[in-house]
């Protein structure tokens, strides 16, 4: 015990020496530093990544139809359940890397661990074409499940760099600033990818831009990138001893929490949570995967137009973003909402409004293609709310094991997105036919509308009893230890009053 009492009295005295050495008055830290670069470069990144994995939707049905305007460019004839192995095989191997991507990151860093990951995955981009034409959509399947291990670090990588870089205070906006690239590169990856496969380039020229962007970004990482702020070479002094000085705060609020297994895997509102989380992920796979096959054959939109239409609703979603951030800043500050009320309205907007709008989707032919495009921009354009309803709530729940949370939901998601296109390709056998799509919509609006329904019963944005379990058992040692004391001492003074 006193060899304990040594030891937290050293580092109690160590911390105060740390927040001596790395006080640094607001006004000395410039506006605009080297951390808002690597939250550019985090947001780049996403652009990227995102684009690697999503333009798979145009180019599969760029492949199956003669879209572009050079004829000696092939064309494949692969079933719908031969696409669906394709769209979902991506999955397949991230799902698989969640967890040790974490691991990696904490190991060698997230500026070394998530550039083998993006130069992988993009140099397996610039090979897809060769492969496909030696050995059809099998190649294509393996390469997309090697692009998925390597892509899986992602994820990890972001979340451990915007640890290291951005301080308490800025974290949130940083944050968002850099996930934003994830809607932007959605945009990107189907008007892009349209773009290029009706063009002369074709369908190859969507792995061939992907895979240079990808390489671009990756130089820009390894010249610019650094894992923390005291191993940058060109930081300012003031903005360095900020960053460490308040990472090292956070760090020793977390000393010695073990992570609460049991606690975590018994809760009612992380269940609740990765419901939520699944079912918004079912029905954001469904259109970033599908949409442009059900625009090409039941709407029967031309590859330009189709890339177009295909690109407005996540264009959407990415402006909303920031609406509804307004908004629920708005809401909090004014206090006309707690914050379990506003994750619950505002995951309710994401999950119920999309599920209604499917259900009157699938009643919705050819000769309504004005509505049926409203109705699909309107369906992605809106779930952008699932942000401040369900995705933050790691942060909720558990502000010191959000990171771990945060991996689990990830391991799930990711499986959630493999299946999606399987069910899929085992339900639409003929693109053009609307009442395979009709089925298909109506078990994504029945997985939204129940997923939200659990979340609106058990889901809480109430910290949990175990995010702090070793802190609270620290405190009550304590407490106990200061009675005891306490009652030494009353002792001691009746004694000394009954001797005199």
């Amino acid at each position: 015990m006193e060899k304990e009492r040594e030891e937290t009295k050293s580092m109690n005295n160590t911390d105060m020496d740390v927040d001596a050495d790395m006080d640094v008055k607001p006004e000395q830290v410039p506006r605009l530093g080297l951390r808002h670069l690597q939250a550019l470069l985090l947001f780049l990144g996403l652009v990227v990544t995102t684009i690697l994995q999503f333009n798979v939707g145009v180019a599969v049905v760029a492949m199956t139809n003669a879209t572009s305007s050079d004829p000696e460019i092939p064309h494949y004839n692969w079933t719908e359940a031969e696409k669906s192995y394709i769209l979902s095989s991506f999955y397949w191997g991230s799902a698989l890397t969640q967890f040790p991507g974490g691991y990696l990151c904490k190991r060698f860093g997230a500026k070394l661990v998530l550039f083998w990951g993006v130069i992988g995955s993009a140099l397996l981009t610039l090979w897809t074409p060769q492969s496909i034409y030696v050995a059809s959509w099998r190649a294509y399947c393996g390469i997309r499940f090697v692009q998925g291990l390597c892509q899986g670090v992602t994820w990890p990588c972001i979340h451990q760099h915007l640890a290291n870089w951005a301080p308490a205070v800025e974290r949130t906006r940083l944050g968002a600033f850099a996930y934003t690239g994830f809607d932007w590169g959605n945009v990107m990856a189907m008007y892009g990818a349209g773009m290029l496969a009706s063009s002369g380039w074709g369908w190859p020229g969507i792995s061939y831009v992907s895979g240079g962007m990808a390489l671009t970004w990756c130089l820009l990482w390894l010249i610019f990138g650094a894992n923390r702020a005291n191993e940058a070479p060109c930081i300012g002094e003031a903005e360095k001893l900020y960053i460490i000085g308040d990472n090292q705060r956070c760090a020793r609020r977390e000393r010695r929490l073990a992570i609460p297994w049991r606690g975590i895997f018994t809760s009612p509102p992380f269940y609740a949570l990765l419901c939520a989380r699944c079912a918004d992920t079912w029905g954001l796979a469904t259109m970033q995967t599908e949409l442009p096959s059900y625009l090409s054959g039941v709407l029967g939109l031309e590859m330009q137009k189709n890339a177009l239409f295909s690109a407005l609703p996540f264009l959407l979603m990415w402006g909303m973003c920031y609406v509804y951030l307004l908004i629920a800043d708005l809401l909090l500050r004014r206090r006309c909402l707690s914050l379990t009320a506003l994750r619950k309205t505002y995951n309710s907007i994401a999950l119920w409004t999309p599920a209604a709008i499917m259900l009157a989707l699938g009643f919705v032919d050819k000769t309504q293609k004005p509505l049926a495009l409203a109705l699909v921009t309107l369906s992605v354009g809106v779930s952008s709310a699932a942000t401040i309803g369900s995705e933050l709530n790691t942060i909720d729940l558990s502000p010191v094991h959000a990171s771990i949370l945060s991996g689990i939901l990830c391991t799930f998601t990711n499986l959630v997105a493999m299946l999606t296109p399987l069910v899929v390709g085992v339900l639409v056998t003929d693109q053009t036919e609307r009442s395979e799509w009709q089925v298909v919509f109506t078990i994504v609006a029945t997985v939204l509308f129940g997923g939200n329904v659990i979340y609106l019963i058990w889901g809480t944005a109430e910290t949990q009893p175990w995010n702090d379990s070793e802190s609270r058992r620290e405190s009550l040692d304590f407490e106990d230890a200061k009675l005891e004391i306490d009652g030494h001492a009353n002792a001691n003074t009746n004694a000394n009053k009954i001797l005199n």
